[in-house]
């Protein structure tokens, strides 16, 4: 088996967590919240644990429709 074989690849549609998609766009907590309960925030998913996340396709649609506004 060659080694590019057993290298792992990232999902292409990976879940990433609150505090990533935080430090991408640039805003708090604080503010994440506000857009959520107003309804204005990338669609998020729930993990049995409480955390968040979202995915990396639906992030960038968001920011791609941020720029357009």
């Amino acid at each position: 088996m060659s080694t590019s074989a057993r290298k792992r690849r990232a999902p292409a549609d990976e879940l990433l967590p609150l505090n990533v998609v935080l430090e991408e766009l640039g805003i708090t907590r604080a503010s994440w919240y506000r857009w959520r309960n107003r309804g204005q925030c990338p669609k998020t998913h729930r993990l049995p644990n409480g955390h968040l996340r979202v995915r990396r396709s639906d992030l960038d649609a968001f920011k791609a429709d941020l720029e357009v506004a």
